[in-house]
C-alpha cells in the first residue's frame, strides 16, 4: 500500500506558507497568464488543420474542445482553491490519489509543458523568419530549423527557436512578478490583434464558404476537436502559480474560468471569421492560416500585424509553459521524488533558479533539433490524461476530506466530473495511434524512474520509518 500513500492536505497547505516563494500575483495577472499560456500556435497555427479536417464546423470543434476544457476547469478551480500548493493536478493528485497516480501525473505533466513550449519555440522560429523576410533579412538556412526538418534541404540547428527558449529561461529565473508583468504587455497585444482579425475580417465573410458547413461529416468535427484541444493547453498552468498568488481561494478561481472563456470566444469567433473569407479546402499545408485569410481579402497590412501579434503570442505560451513545468519539478523535488537540488530557492530572485535554467536549456535544445511534427505527437494525450485525473480526484477528496474548506466548489458533483472524464476521454479516442504508443513508452520510462529513485528517496517513505 505504499505506493498509494497519500501526503495530509493540512500540512501541505501550511508547508507552502513557508516554502519561499515570494507572493505576488492578483487575480488579473492570473487570468492574462492564463490568456498568455493559451492563445499562440493554436490559433495562429492550427486554424488551418482544424478547418481542412472540420470545414466551417471547426467552430463545433471548438466548441467541444472548450466544453471539456471547461468541464475539467471546474474541478481545477475547486483544487487550486482548496489547496493552494505549487504543482497543479500532480500535488492535488498526491492529497488524494496517492504516490504512484501523483508520480504518473507529474512524470505526464513534465512531458506536456516541456514539448509544448519546445513546438511553440518552433513555430516562433518560422514567424520570426517571415517577418525578418518581410525586411529583408535571411538566416543561414543550416541555422533556420531541425536536422530533417525540411525535406532536400541541409538544415542542422534551429537557432532562433534555441535563443528564445534561453531569452524566456533568463526571464523567469529573476522573478514571477517581472515575468508577468512583460507577458500582461504582450497578451494585451496579441488579444488586441486578434480582435483586429474579427473586426476587419467579419466585411470580408462570404456566407456561401460556409457550405457545405461539415464536408467530413461528425468525424472531421470530433478529429478536429482532438487536436483543436491543443488551442486550450494552458489554463491548467494557472493553477502551478497558485503558491505565488497573492489571495489564491478568491483569485486562482478567477483566473481560470476567466481566461478559459475570454480564449473560448476569441476561437469561435476567428474561426467562423476565417472561414467564411476563405474556403476550408484552401488552408491545406498553408502554415499561417489566419494572416493567409487577411491577404486573401486584400488588407495586407492587418495581415503583417497577424504575424506580429503570432510572434509576440507565441513567446507568451513559452513563457507560461515553461513557467508552469519549473513548479511542477520544483513540487515533486521538494517531495522528495526528485533530487533536492531541483527545488532550491534562489535567495536574491526567490525563484527555483536551477531548475528554470535546466528546463531551458534541455528543451531548447530539443526545440532545436526534433521537427515540430515530432514533438506535437505527445501534447494533447498527455493533457487529457491530466484533466481526467483531477476530476476524479475532486471525486475523491469531496469523499475523503468533506469538512475542507472551499473557496470554490465544483457545481454539480459528481455529473460535471464525470462529464469532465467522459468528454476526456472521448476526444483521446480520436487521437492517433502512435500517440499512443509514443505516451506508454513515455509512462514505462517513468516507472523505471519511479522504482529506481523515486520511491526511496519520497520524504512520505522517510517518514514511515
Amino acid at each position: 500500500m505504499s505506493l498509494f500513500r497519500k501526503k495530509n492536505v493540512e500540512h501541505m497547505i501550511a508547508g507552502a506558507q513557508s516554502a519561499g516563494l515570494k507572493k505576488a500575483l492578483g487575480a488579473l495577472d492570473l487570468t492574462f497568464l492564463g490568456i498568455g499560456a493559451i492563445i499562440g500556435t493554436g490559433i495562429f497555427v492550427l486554424t488551418g488543420t482544424g478547418a481542412v479536417q472540420a470545414g466551417p464546423a471547426l467552430m463545433i470543434s471548438f466548441v467541444l474542445a472548450a466544453i471539456a476544457c471547461c468541464l475539467a476547469a471546474l474541478s481545477y478551480a475547486e483544487f487550486a482553491s482548496t489547496i493552494p500548493v505549487a504543482g497543479s493536478i500532480y500535488t492535488y493528485s498526491y492529497a488524494t490519489l496517492g504516490e504512484l497516480v501523483a508520480w504518473v501525473i507529474g512524470w505526464d505533466l513534465m512531458l506536456e509543458y516541456g514539448l509544448a513550449s519546445s513546438a511553440v519555440s518552433v513555430g516562433w522560429s518560422g514567424y520570426l523568419q517571415s517577418l525578418l523576410q518581410g525586411f529583408g533579412i535571411t538566416l543561414p538556412v543550416a541555422l533556420t530549423a531541425a536536422p530533417g526538418a525540411l525535406p532536400g534541404v541541409a538544415t542542422l540547428f534551429n537557432l532562433p527557436a534555441f535563443l528564445v527558449m534561453l531569452v524566456i529561461t533568463a526571464l523567469l529565473s529573476v522573478g514571477v512578478r517581472e515575468s508577468t508583468r512583460v507577458n500582461n504587455l504582450m497578451v494585451a497585444i496579441k488579444v488586441t490583434v486578434v480582435l483586429l482579425v474579427i473586426v476587419v475580417g467579419v466585411f470580408h465573410v462570404t456566407p456561401a464558404n460556409w457550405h457545405p458547413f461539415m464536408p467530413n461529416g461528425l468525424n472531421g468535427v470530433f478529429g478536429a476537436a482532438a487536436v483543436m484541444f491543443f488551442a486550450f493547453i494552458g489554463f491548467d498552468a494557472v493553477s502551478s502559480a497558485a503558491e505565488e498568488v497573492s489571495n489564491p481561494k478568491r483569485d486562482l478561481p478567477i483566473g481560470i474560468i476567466a481566461s478559459l472563456a475570454v480564449c473560448a470566444v476569441l476561437y469561435v469567433a476567428v474561426a467562423a471569421v476565417v472561414t467564411g473569407i476563405v474556403p476550408a479546402a484552401q488552408f491545406a499545408n498553408v502554415s499561417h492560416p489566419v494572416s493567409y485569410a487577411l491577404q486573401v481579402a486584400g488588407q495586407k497590412w492587418v495581415a503583417g500585424f497577424i504575424d506580429l501579434g503570432a510572434v509576440l503570442g507565441m513567446l507568451t505560451v513559452i513563457l507560461v509553459m515553461s513557467y508552469g513545468q519549473t513548479r511542477i519539478i520544483f513540487a515533486m523535488s521538494r517531495d522528495g521524488l526528485l533530487p533536492k537540488a531541483l527545488s532550491r530557492v534562489h535567495p536574491r530572485f526567490s525563484t527555483p533558479f536551477l531548475t528554470t535554467w535546466i528546463v531551458g536549456l534541455f528543451f531548447g535544445l530539443i526545440g532545436a533539433l526534433v521537427p515540430l511534427n515530432v514533438l506535437a505527437e505527445l501534447i494533447n494525450i498527455g493533457t487529457l490524461a491530466a484533466f481526467s485525473m483531477v476530476s476524479i480526484a475532486v471525486l475523491v477528496l469531496r469523499r475523503t476530506h468533506p469538512e475542507l474548506p472551499r473557496a470554490f466548489r465544483c457545481p454539480g458533483v459528481p455529473v460535471v466530473p464525470v462529464l469532465a472524464v467522459a468528454s476526456c476521454l472521448f476526444l483521446m479516442v480520436h487521437l492517433q495511434a502512435i500517440t499512443w504508443i509514443a505516451f506508454l513508452v513515455w509512462l514505462v520510462i517513468g516507472m523505471v524512474v519511479y522504482f529506481g529513485y523515486s520511491r526511496r528517496h519520497s520524504k512520505l517513505a522517510h517518514a514511515e520509518h
